[in-house]
């Protein structure tokens, strides 16, 4: 009893997949093999369009961005969990939990963010491409990016607080394998309560608002392509959407689901499974979506290995 009451105000039990028995260690060898996956890919994609020139536009610049910020997404939760799908005891204290929601919710907040100064990227692009190199410059796309970060950086704090801010747990155990705001919530806050209400309007606003933008920068790309008159050269530009409008489509169905849907913080075995799916396939999937579908892309990725592994031809 005295264990339980110290772990009850000191850490959080993650039980995440310890129902799984024996299948945890087919499990930690996937995850480990999509992390490592992860970590290679966004970092192919990122000394890419570093060591390239040709790829110094705003749109690498920011699939450059987007790369580092699922590498830090994945940083935050991946290894934990590893070490919990091999550990007898999976504890983590209060104020690494804080950190580690504080971490995601920064980087996934300002990933909503990012995606829409992506759309408004495709809108200059597509909707204004004569004054495109004008406007877009390496200001503008600098300015973007830190004002995604600054919002996601804010909401985290605020999020953060809420939910560890005013009470203390009522449970030492985490029906999860990180610590998210649906499990946690549980633990700290009863249903119903005024904390919870703000933070599920504090989500919806960080998904609506960034989706109200994506919504409005398409109206307007699709508005335009539709003015051109062959179908042909409406092709292109809807080729060079669609890699945006699918990890989009990943990113705000995932989410929505964890956090908009009504009892959201009241399941957990859902929440999980598609919990796998954000934090372990999507960052792999978001930038390899991104590079494989641009044939510019390839060419420069392979320009770049032809320069590193064969320096005397070039």
């Amino acid at each position: 009893m005295s264990r339980e009451n110290c772990t009850t105000m000191s850490e959080f039990i993650l039980l995440g997949f310890s129902h799984l028995g024996g299948s945890q260690w087919p499990l930690f060898g996937l995850f480990l093999l999509l992390y490592l996956v992860t970590l290679g890919t966004n970092m192919v994609i990122v000394t890419t369009i570093v060591l390239d020139h040709r790829l110094h536009m705003p749109m690498y610049f920011f699939l450059a961005t987007l790369s580092c910020s699922e590498t830090l997404y994945t940083l935050v939760i991946i290894p934990k969990a590893l070490v919990d799908l091999l550990a007898q005891h999976r504890a983590i204290t209060i104020t690494a939990c804080a950190f580690q929601m504080g971490s995601f919710l920064f980087l996934g907040c300002s990933h909503s963010f990012l995606l829409a100064a992506m759309g408004f990227d495709r809108y200059m692009a597509i909707c204004r491409p004569l004054s495109y190199t004008r406007l877009m410059t390496r200001g503008v796309c600098v300015a973007l990016v830190v004002a995604a970060f600054f919002c996601g950086s804010a909401v985290s704090l605020v999020v953060t607080s809420l939910v560890f801010g005013s009470s203390s747990p009522s449970s030492s155990h985490l029906q999860h394998f990180f610590c998210d705001i649906p499990p946690v919530l549980r633990a700290t806050s009863p249903p119903g309560s005024q904390r919870r209400v703000a933070i599920l309007a504090l989500c919806s606003l960080v998904l609506v608002i960034p989706l109200f933008l994506i919504a409005a920068s398409y109206a307007c790309i699709v508005a335009t392509i539709l003015h051109i008159p062959s179908s042909g050269g409406r092709v292109k530009p809807f080729s060079t959407c669609a890699s945006h409008l699918i990890v989009v489509t990943v990113h705000y169905a995932c989410a929505s689901f964890i956090y908009l849907r009504p009892g959201a913080g009241d399941s957990s075995g859902r929440d999980a499974l598609v919990s796998v799916t954000y934090t372990v396939l999507t960052p792999l999937l978001n930038p390899v979506i991104y590079s494989l579908r641009n044939r510019e892309f390839r060419v420069a990725l392979y320009r770049v290995f032809e320069r590193i592994c064969c320096p005397a031809l070039c």
